[in-house]
């Protein structure tokens, strides 16, 4: 779901009302589902697979194509099972809350209905899990309008078939995106000597009805070691609180809630695996599953695509051990300029990476860099902190000072300017271009860098002059801890932006963290200040002048992705707001053509087509705040924010009008490298 201000509400209903992924159908909203029966060949069976199948209203009619939801029934059940959910798929359909989607309901009669859906070694019995893993899902695939791709396709199941849900999740990552497991039938290490588990031949060898190696061999411990964390999958697992209780109190460990509890504990600890866990009110019956299952498809559904993510190009920049992005910068030949800060040595340095030539920040210390600027003449500012003697000025520093370097076009450093509070930490988290060549700086400081420290941290603006001087520094503050994070220069001044926690003049406390933004005029004044948020945890990050005068900042203020714009004189001018059922925050600002920007940053949720775990979110807003486009691109992983769940990206505006992306990654394995990449503006996506 995507939220706007005021100004753009009629605009977010009729967007939302008519919007659909490239080549996924469109719900008939006048028409229910329907039901069908029909086989699907099986050579490994050497028999068909009987199924029952929901069309949603107006397949017959349409084009588009469909995901594909798998239904598995318990032990003893039919394929009549799942026909109960109809209605509530197409309920969830009508109301947009999943996609219109096909699901498959098979029959599983084999070894007297108790296969547990995997391939049995037992004297008779059937190869399930092959037959419905391949054949099924070949004929499927072969015989409707699906999309033949992992992210179009879940499957679930409740009590037998929900350990079949999940083993199918596990082990067939390429086939499944997420799985829907109701009160699972799984038992660790060994299912309880009076379960079912041990009677049918589902786990047996040879003349022997179970063995605990093959048991082993198929149960979900052994799979979580293999599990590919570059093909993410999400579970929903719910149970019942009144579930069966086994009266020998030295088999409570099997009773389904606790062994649900304890599958929960053990995937959300494997890379690659999410999961959610539901206890309910009810027993082993439709009193849990069928509400359960609603819930499932809410979390699950909304993920589903018929077309695959966009994503991240690579290589990625930086080292071996753990990398951070530090700025991008677009020059008026088109050229890019990168920076990072990158491990090695057991410290960090700061990298400036340009076209053909590559410059190294570094003392024994840490460096870090923070932000880059072009500049005119084809060269860059770069900003950040460092622990060291950067200038060659300040031997024997060992807490963090703020650093400016000014860099050429062929990237050899003309100057470096280190400042800070001998023993207090400095650090510089924003940088913008001055008019003249010069720099605005923001950060932070634990020191009376310009006035007394007037809590923990206090909030920093300094104004640099062309040839690297300082020029003017301001403190801002409470008794709290302030910081800055973003600085823009427009015809009216400077704009800052940053948290806070416990306000400041001008910026009332709203309850927890606080997002703050300030006007300066050039010469450092302090013009207004504006405090942003809730009782919950508010920032904002990045800040922008339009091409019409005004300071747009974006940030997070209740979960959600925030973003304002400012006139000169601090009154509000209109506000956004990117909301879905996760975490989404913007980090970076871009101005375009016509007073419109796209505000760069990540979402856990959907706004275009998921791809991992936090994605990269691209968001144009015209001059009015209103959206114009919104996509998302990224790896099987987390992208643009870090483990302490700070964003770390970057956005630059190019000649022609696109808009350079750089910032973390962890979809090149390892402990995160740095990407960039380019986007149109008029899609979010490269």
């Amino acid at each position: 779901m995507v939220r706007w201000g005021w100004i753009g509400a009629l605009a977010a209903l009729v967007i939302a009302a008519t919007t659909a992924l490239p080549g996924q159908a469109v719900q008939d909203r006048a028409r229910p589902g329907t039901i069908t029966a029909a086989t699907a060949p099986s050579p490994a069976l050497g028999e068909p697979v009987a199924y029952n199948l929901y069309l949603p209203g107006g397949y017959a009619e349409g084009k588009g194509r469909y995901p594909v939801l798998y239904l598995l029934h318990g032990r003893g059940d039919t394929k009549e099972a799942w026909t109960r959910v109809k209605s509530s798929l197409d309920d969830l359909i009508a109301a947009k809350r999943i996609p219109p989607l096909i699901a498959v309901m098979p029959d599983a009669p084999w070894s007297e209905r108790g296969n547990w859906y995997v391939d049995s070694r037992h004297t008779g019995g059937k190869p399930v899990e092959t037959a419905f893993t391949r054949d099924l899902v070949q004929h499927v695939d072969a015989t409707y309008r699906t999309a033949p791709l992992r992210n179009a396709r879940l499957v679930g199941g409740y009590s037998m078939g929900g350990a079949g849900a999940l083993r199918y999740a596990l082990a067939h990552q390429d086939l499944f995106a997420g799985a829907i497991v109701l009160s699972p039938a799984v038992y660790t290490p060994l299912p309880p000597a009076d379960s079912s588990t041990r009677e049918y031949g589902a786990f047996g060898d040879g003349d022997a009805a179970f063995s605990e190696k093959v048991y082993t061999e198929l149960n979900y411990p052994a799979l979580l070691g293999t599990v590919d964390p570059d093909l993410p999958s999400r579970l929903f697992i719910a149970v019942g609180d009144d579930e069966y209780a086994n009266p020998d109190p030295a088999e409570a460990r099997h009773d389904l809630d606790f062994e649900s509890a304890a599958l929960y504990n053990a995937v959300r600890r494997v890379p690659g695996l999410s999961a959610e866990l539901r206890v309910m009110d009810g027993g082993h019956d439709w009193s849990v599953w069928a509400p359960a299952f609603e819930q499932a498809m809410i979390d699950l559904g909304a993920g589903l695509s018929v077309v695959p993510p966009t994503p991240l190009p690579g290589p990625p920049y930086g080292g071996a051990g753990a990398d951070w992005a530090g700025g991008v910068a677009v020059h008026a030949d088109g050229s890019t300029t990168v920076g990072y800060a990158e491990s090695g040595q057991a410290r960090l340095d700061a990298v400036v990476k340009g076209a053909g030539w590559t410059a190294r920040l570094s003392t024994p210390a840490d460096e870090r860099l923070y932000g880059l600027a072009a500049l005119p003449d084809g060269g860059v500012l770069a900003a950040g902190y460092t622990k060291g003697d950067l200038d060659g000025r300040h031997a024997g520093n060992a807490t963090d000072d703020a650093f400016v370097a000014r860099l050429d076009a062929s990237g050899k450093v003309a100057w470096i300017t280190q400042f800070g509070v001998g023993g207090a930490a400095d650090r510089l988290y924003g940088l913008a271009a001055a008019p003249d060549g010069g720099a605005y700086v923001t950060g932070y400081t634990k020191g009376d860098l310009a006035g007394p420290n007037r809590g923990d941290k206090d909030a920093v603006l300094a104004r640099l002059t062309p040839d690297g001087r300082l020029a003017w520094t301001r403190q801002l503050g409470g008794s709290g801890e302030d910081k800055a994070y973003g600085v823009a220069a427009g015809p009216s001044g400077v704009h800052a932006v940053g948290s806070t926690t416990a306000g400041f003049e001008g910026a009332a406390s709203l309850g927890g963290l606080d997002g703050w933004a300030a006007g300066y005029a050039p010469d450092g004044t302090l013009q207004w200040t504006s405090a942003v948020g809730g009782p919950g945890e508010d920032r904002l990050n990045g800040v922008a002048v339009t091409t019409a005068g005004l300071a747009v900042v974006t940030g997070v203020s209740g979960g959600d992705l925030l973003a304002q714009a400012y006139t000169a004189t601090g009154r509000r001018s209109w506000s956004a707001t990117v909301a879905t059922p996760a975490t989404d925050e913007g980090a970076a600002v871009a101005p375009l053509a016509g007073g419109e920007v796209e505000i760069v940053g990540y979402t856990r949720g959907r706004v275009g087509v998921v791809a991992g775990g936090a994605d990269i979110l691209t968001v144009r807003l015209d001059g009015r705040g209103r959206q114009r486009a919104a996509a998302q691109l990224g790896s099987a992983r987390d992208d643009g924010v870090d483990p302490f769940a700070e964003p770390n990206l970057y956005a630059a505006t190019a000649p022609s009008g696109n808009v350079a992306i750089s910032g973390l990654t962890y979809g090149g394995g390892g402990d995160g490298g740095v990407f960039q990449v380019t986007v149109d503006p008029a899609t979010g996506l490269p």
